[in-house]
């Protein structure tokens, strides 16, 4: 697993220090996989990059940045070049599913070529907030499933109140596999999802007192489709709601669902870590 460690950093060390560092490399590896993240968000603008080069030592091993439309596109496909353990989906939220247009499409399925782009998204429905109308919505989300069918991708899903059409679309495109992001689903639809092949990510909703849906789909999922998220600067989890959100704060998510499903946080780490990494296909 890579890290963003500079040769110069190394150097610096005495050789102790060194072999200390090379050993704590070694217990940090593979800890967390932040699978959706937006650190190309203006909340992020005073410590961007400060706070992402600190992301290893702090046990995110690795690190998903999702996109909601063509400018966070390509800063996602920028924080992925720059930084070893970030990767990047690309695509059209449907907050700003008015913007799709042929060219905006175009310049996605450019973006979904380079080399570290592992997905499309965030894309989906949001018939909470209805920044876009709905059958705009609707088609930029059926466009953006074409893509990733032609380019054999992923997709993350965003999902608001909008569960029967957003199933409507994963059933009209059976050969694509997904991620519902931040799932806010039923027991019942999720494993309609699973039968599917389709994963279920949580993010810091799942620790809320008043949270009551996701707690009974993670102690009734298997554990090979559970991914978790911060959805950061977003959607912090307790003990820090109120708070900006980033990857370091996962750990509370872990630990949530491991007491959900009885079992430790290192093991949520574990298995959501190897199920990130085959479902995005990351080596």
């Amino acid at each position: 697993m890579r890290h963003c460690f500079s040769v110069l950093d190394m150097i610096s060390y005495t050789e102790n220090n060194f072999k200390s560092f090379l050993h704590y490399d070694r217990m940090i590896e593979d800890m967390y996989f932040d699978t959706h993240a937006h650190y190309d968000d203006k909340a992020f603008d005073e410590d961007r990059d400060s706070l992402i080069a600190a992301l290893p030592g702090e046990g995110i091993s690795l690190v998903l940045n999702a996109s909601s439309d063509l400018e966070s596109s390509v800063q996602s496909v920028a924080l992925a070049e720059k930084y070893p353990f970030i990767y990047a989906a690309v695509g059209i939220h449907p907050h700003e599913a008015s913007t799709m247009n042929d060219e905006v499409l175009a310049e996605i399925r450019a973006l979904a070529a380079k080399n570290k782009v592992v997905a499309i998204g965030e894309i989906g429905l949001d018939y909470y907030y209805d920044h876009s109308p709905r059958e705009v919505q609707r088609e930029t989300f059926r466009l953006q499933m074409a893509l990733a069918q032609e380019l054999s991708l992923p997709v993350i899903v965003h999902n608001r109140d909008a569960h029967e059409d957003s199933m409507e679309m994963v059933r009209a495109f059976p050969g694509i596999k997904g991620v519902f992001h931040c799932y806010s689903g039923s027991v019942e639809m999720a494993r309609e999802l699973i039968k599917l092949g389709w994963h279920l990510s949580f993010a810091g909703p799942v620790t809320f007192k008043n949270a009551r849906k996701a707690p009974e789909v993670v102690a009734s999922m298997p554990e090979d489709r559970l991914m978790i998220e911060t959805d950061c600067p977003y959607l912090s989890p307790v003990p820090l709601r109120g708070r900006r959100n980033d990857s370091r704060n996962i750990k509370h998510i872990a630990a949530r669902i491991a007491e959900i499903r009885g079992t430790t946080a290192e093991h949520i780490a574990e298995v959501t870590m190897q199920n990130g990494k085959r479902f995005f296909g990351i080596d």
